[in-house]
């Protein structure tokens, strides 16, 4: 069947920080193609899913999607399947998806413009190469953002193999990308309106690159660079493996006020036994002594990780000692799975997998302790004045919502400001996702 021209198009976008940046390339090329993306209610001739791979029931999100998007008369718009699941499961989403005209992995959605040529003819059209060239050199120059915040891709990738893990089968080995090429489009953001940056990476601290002057570079010299471009006043970055966690990193956040005090580092389990048979490359204590030196540098630093619960093998010690973690970490917030099987992944053949009502059990646990945590986090702020960045309206008539340097998002009542505005508050009340401001003073846009 012949496709038409499409003109409309949407990306939906699952998973990831990276995943989002993917998408907000996408939506750029195909702007720069001459489309224009699907307002609201309004009918796209072409969709774009761009997966997440990482737990089972994101990758059944996909399929669930296409089967809405087929329509009752048999029409439908033409149909992409980019991203993770696209990289793992090509063959299987033609098989599963007939009507999926596109499939086309993380390294080559560059190619997405040939692809709906190809797909316009009838023809399925699959691409899950990983080129040797980097697609960054082949996308459209960042354009003005409706948003004041951005994500900036410096690194992808992964040789660290832990043994959950599918991103370095679907990611392909750690790149970074030019130390040129990442000024230059963070400079481009900032034109465009973007005063808050978050560099992203799978594992963004294991960045490393040469500088104009041909010097070596880690992700501390690149933030050092970049907080020299006038107009950006916010940069963060995620996400980090504690075995790059370098000392120069660490002190970059006691040196830059423009970085934001905000650490987001996977620790996984608090068992050493199960952070071997994941592959993990640091223990329990040589993670709490990162976060111990980086507390030093800045004492009021938040503190983010990841936990997997039920991983194979995993004894009610092992959950203990996770629990006791957390405990000493302390965190500002966390997030909490239960162990999904990814196929081809070590851990899937493991002996002693976990009964789902044991890791049901784990999880309510866990979650109910980094929950405290959170709003005990939360509540430190009463009283306290901030800058916060306002990034979207809120539900109330006149509200905005704007997020403090601990990333925490703070509700105001100020109907003469716009998003985009950096605002001087006072925190009133603190909930435990939440925190409600009084604007004390107007910074100058």
């Amino acid at each position: 069947m012949n496709r038409s021209n499409p003109k409309k198009f949407r990306v939906k976008s699952f998973g990831c920080q990276m995943n989002v940046y993917d998408g907000e390339r996408m939506s750029e090329m195909l702007v720069d193609q001459g489309m224009s993306s699907a307002a609201d209610g309004e009918d796209a001739d072409l969709v774009v899913l761009n997966t997440c791979h990482i737990r089972e029931k994101a990758a059944e999100k996909v399929y669930s999607d296409i089967g809405r998007l087929r329509g009752k008369d048999g029409k439908s718009p033409m149909i992409a399947v980019a991203g993770c699941v696209a990289q793992a499961e090509g063959k299987e989403i033609s098989r599963r998806a007939p009507s999926v005209d596109i499939v086309v992995g993380p390294q080559a959605y560059h190619r997405l413009p040939e692809l709906i040529e190809r797909a316009k003819t009838g023809k399925k059209a699959i691409d899950t190469d990983m080129p040797a060239a980097s697609k960054f050199d082949i996308l459209p120059t960042r354009k003005k953002q409706a948003r004041p915040t951005a994500f900036l891709t410096v690194q992808e990738g992964c040789d660290k193999f832990c043994t959950y893990c599918v991103v370095p089968y679907t990611r392909g080995a750690e790149i970074s990308r030019p130390w040129a090429d990442l000024v230059n489009e963070a400079q481009a953001l900032v034109d465009g309106g973007v005063k808050e940056i978050t560099l992203l990476g799978q594992n963004v601290n294991a960045w490393t690159s040469e500088d104009d002057k041909g010097k070596l570079q880690g992700l501390d010299g690149l933030i050092r660079a970049l907080d020299g471009i006038d107009g950006l006043e916010r940069i963060r970055y995620t996400t980090s493996h504690p075995n790059d966690m370098t000392e120069a990193l660490i002190a970059a956040h006691g040196e830059i006020p423009a970085l934001m005090p905000y650490l987001h580092l996977p620790v996984q389990s608090g068992s050493d036994r199960i952070l071997k048979a994941m592959n993990r490359s640091h223990t329990t204590q040589s993670y709490l002594d990162i976060l111990a030196r980086m507390r030093e540098v800045r004492p009021d630093i938040a503190i983010s990780g990841d936990f997997i619960v039920g991983f194979p093998g995993e004894t009610d010690a092992d959950f203990e000692d996770t629990l006791a973690v957390v405990r000493e970490a302390n965190y500002a917030q966390a997030y909490s799975f239960k162990y999904s099987p990814r196929p081809g992944t070590p851990a899937t053949v493991m002996d002693d997998q976990i009964a789902p009502e044991v890791m049901d059990e784990r999880l309510q646990r866990l979650q109910a302790l980094l929950n405290e945590q959170q709003y005990d986090f939360n509540k430190l702020a009463l009283g306290r004045r901030t800058d916060i960045l306002l990034e979207r309206n809120g539900k109330l008539d006149g509200q905005l919502v704007g997020k403090t340097p601990w990333l925490q998002s703070v509700h105001i009542i100020a109907p003469e400001l716009a998003i985009g505005d950096m605002v001087d508050v006072t925190i009133e009340s603190a909930g435990p996702n939440s925190l409600q401001g009084k604007m004390t003073r107007r910074e100058a846009a």
